[in-house]
């Protein structure tokens, strides 16, 4: 609690410092991130790489903004991507590599602390993911909760688990929940129960706040909860995160969404595509919701999914009700891979960009771009300085075009036993077990060819980046764990590395 406590004291320090130097633009944008869960590339209906979508309010947003083809996350996992999104850093600097390393640290200054302190009312509806969580063993070893680890879990028998629901234990998570990382307004949840300070009608709640249950799908909820949040500040400069909860399992939708697609469809892809496109309802519902309140030309929407589809390499259609089951129904096409690759297929995304008021629309930005990208671009455009340590590029200057921030970048991962980076269209791929790849991604053949062999010498300088980048990185270095069982089956099932 001390901890906590001078954590504020000195971010208070801060926004006053800041205050002092900065001031907010008189005409500063409303920002919202919308993030999807487990959304494949290829479920965006502009993209046209599938016939069976049903993505139309999306789709305009697109038509009325930039559509990137080559955006990406950092990570082909929920909880990592998210720390890289919030924090406007490669989450490795601040010693995240996957799941087990939650909680993000309270010392890591996120989006929302930063808006806020440039004048926005700041509000997070939906997923957070960023909290304490069942593999977060070490976390709790340091907290001394070794009484609430379990090896009885049925999923993992004889693994380490923590019991998050134990009272203890649920006492320390809040500590962590968005409300403790800048959000003013949170509705948080994922299902049917949220903590929350503002009701779908509008009212502030007040104290203590609590888990309170919401009748409802889980997806219309988060909607309703957005469009509640947008009500309420619709005349102050606002800063929203939306992350839905879904295609992402388990899978459940209701019959006015389940009519758009034909029974006949395989059932796990009918769902995801069913949530997908209560999904599309909601953002069309955002965009009137703004254009009646005449703040749609003078508000950045950025839509993108947390990482690529999870496919479980041959998308079975396992029974709906099948507990742990992988597909979501999402796909990847044409990309090679899935969730928890560093493959196109993990870490390429769904990502568009609408500035009505100043960026043009039907632009296609084929450039790489990348989650880490929306941080600079927002504190940018509410007038602020973009910090040195941040690891992205503001994009208002590409998409206005007064000029191009995205040429000669280069974009790095490191997930598991897997590191990778991407410079103009070359890839470079390096496994811990001594694989390697390297790929022309402007090709049809994209990652189904590897041309190391052909193009030795430039492999060789992608792989010394991609070391020297890895050094900076906690721990250091670019083979973070061995290749776990799970990836050497992805990588010889794509046969990516032959």
């Amino acid at each position: 609690m001390m901890k906590r406590i001078l954590q504020n004291l000195f971010f208070l320090v801060g926004i006053i410092t800041a205050g002092v130097a900065q001031e907010r633009k008189a005409d500063a944008p409303n920002v919202i991130v919308i993030l999807m869960d487990d959304m494949g590339y290829a479920d965006l209906g502009i993209y046209g790489q599938e016939k069976d979508t049903n993505t139309p309010y999306l789709d305009q947003l697109a038509l009325d903004g930039v559509l990137c083809t080559a955006g990406y996350i950092t990570a082909p996992q929920c909880a990592p991507s998210r720390v890289g999104l919030l924090t406007g850093k490669h989450q490795q600097r601040a010693g995240f590599d996957a799941i087990p390393d939650l909680p993000m640290g309270l010392d890591q200054v996120t989006i929302a602390e930063r808006m806020k302190e440039a004048g926005y009312v700041t509000g997070m509806v939906g997923k957070w993911h960023l909290c304490p969580g069942h593999w977060s063993i070490p976390w709790a070893y340091e907290n001394e909760l070794d009484e609430h680890i379990s090896k009885e879990y049925p999923r993992f028998p004889g693994q380490e688990f923590l019991l998050t629901d134990d009272g203890p234990v649920e006492e320390k998570l809040r500590d962590y929940y968005p409300s403790q990382q800048g959000f003013d307004e949170y509705f948080y949840g994922r299902s049917q129960q949220y903590w929350r300070n503002f009701s779908l009608t509008g009212k502030t709640l007040g104290t203590p706040i609590k888990w309170e249950r919401e009748e409802g799908f889980r997806t219309d909820i988060k909607t309703e909860a957005a469009l509640s949040f947008i009500e309420r500040n619709k005349t102050n400069p606002f800063f929203l995160y939306l992350a839905y909860y879904a295609p992402h399992t388990p899978l459940e939708s209701t019959p006015e969404y389940l009519e758009r697609f034909p029974e006949e469809m395989v059932e796990r892809r009918r769902y995801g595509l069913s949530m997908i496109s209560a999904v599309d309802d909601g953002v069309g519902k955002i965009r009137k919701l703004l254009q009646e309140n005449g703040i749609d030309e003078n508000t950045i929407i950025f839509f993108l999914s947390d990482n690529g589809a999870p496919l479980d390499m041959t998308m079975a259609d396992e029974p709906f009700n099948k507990r742990f089951a992988v597909w979501d129904g999402s796909k990847n096409t044409p990309w090679i891979g899935e969730k928890g690759m560093l493959s196109e297929g993990g870490i390429r995304v769904p990502f568009v960009v609408s500035w009505p008021g100043t960026f043009k629309g039907g632009q296609v930005c084929n450039q790489p771009v990348s989650a880490l990208d929306i941080m600079p671009t927002a504190l940018a455009a509410a007038g602020q300085n973009i910090p040195e340590e941040l690891d992205g590029v503001d994009l208002i200057p590409s998409f206005s075009k007064k000029a191009n921030t995205l040429q000669n970048r280069d974009l790095f991962w490191r997930f598991w036993g897997q590191g990778a980076m991407r410079r103009d269209n070359w890839k470079y791929v390096h496994l811990s077990d001594g694989r390697n790849a390297l790929f022309d991604l402007s090709t049809d053949a994209h990652e189904a060819k590897n041309l190391i062999d052909k193009y030795p010498e430039k492999a060789a300088q992608l792989q010394i980046a991609l070391k020297e980048w890895s050094n900076e990185l906690t721990p250091r270095g670019l083979n973070a764990t061995p290749l776990i069982e799970k990836e050497q089956t992805w990588y010889n099932f794509y046969q990516l590395l032959e």
